[in-house]
């Protein structure tokens, strides 16, 4: 089984290095392949960065990461998508869960997760990424899914400028099979360490409520996020 990993980037010249690092020292035969997809937008040496590498680079034709994402998946050619954001630690397992998740028959799936940090309060929020309810859920939380069935479930929607993530796995939630593995990829606390704690729980409150409640336009939710955190 073939797994290809695609890299959603933006600015992440801080990050891609050692996650590619990682990525090669612990992919073995399985790691078919890593793309990594950058944003028209990206100012920094990310791309200078991973020319040390042998893997694929390209620029996505257009910003926002459900497009980043959908981009590399139509570029992909393994038989799993593996999508990682460019700040997460992944587990050093990640071929031999992903592997095991789909021959056990599971379709698609994520990690639990941990902080960066030893705050008590993060730790509280990791605790619940074993639990299978949408609002513990998340991109860094890292996701994989058989290409075939990223297919047939409609990629990323586009027109999401944020919670793609979310969207996406309540759609594909009413098709296939949600595994969450009892492991935890790294998840930096660069959002906890800009803002407070208070604050970023408010504004992932505040947010998953628009969501869900689907009375918000994305460009609401958009600013609504970036006035409440100071957040990239």
């Amino acid at each position: 089984m073939k797994i290809s990993v695609i890299i959603p980037t933006y600015n992440e010249a801080e990050n891609i290095g050692f996650l590619i690092e990682t990525l090669q020292k612990f992919g073995g035969v399985n790691l078919h392949e890593i793309i990594v997809v950058d944003s028209p937008f990206t100012n920094d040496n990310t791309f200078e960065i991973t020319k040390k590498f042998d893997i694929f680079f390209v620029k996505s034709p257009k910003s926002g990461r459900a497009t980043q994402m959908n981009f590399g998946a139509t570029l992909a050619s393994g038989d799993v998508l593996y999508f990682v954001h460019a700040d997460i630690k992944i587990h050093p397992d990640f071929t031999f869960d992903i592997i095991c998740s789909i021959e056990n028959g599971y379709d698609f799936g994520c990690y639990r997760y941990q902080f960066d940090s030893s705050s008590f309060l993060l730790k509280i929020n990791a605790f619940f990424t074993r639990f299978p309810f949408i609002w513990c859920r998340g991109g860094d939380q890292t996701l994989f899914i058989r290409k075939n069935d990223f297919i047939n479930v409609g990629h990323f929607d586009e027109n999401l400028l944020i919670m793609e993530d979310y969207e996406f796995i309540l759609r594909a939630n009413k098709q296939l099979k949600f595994k969450i593995i009892p492991k935890n990829v790294i998840v930096s606390a660069r959002k906890y360490k800009t803002n407070s704690y208070l604050r970023v729980q408010k504004a992932n409150f505040k947010l998953m409520r628009m969501f869900l409640n689907g009375n918000a336009s994305q460009q609401e939710m958009v600013e609504t996020y970036r006035k409440m955190l100071d957040y990239r």
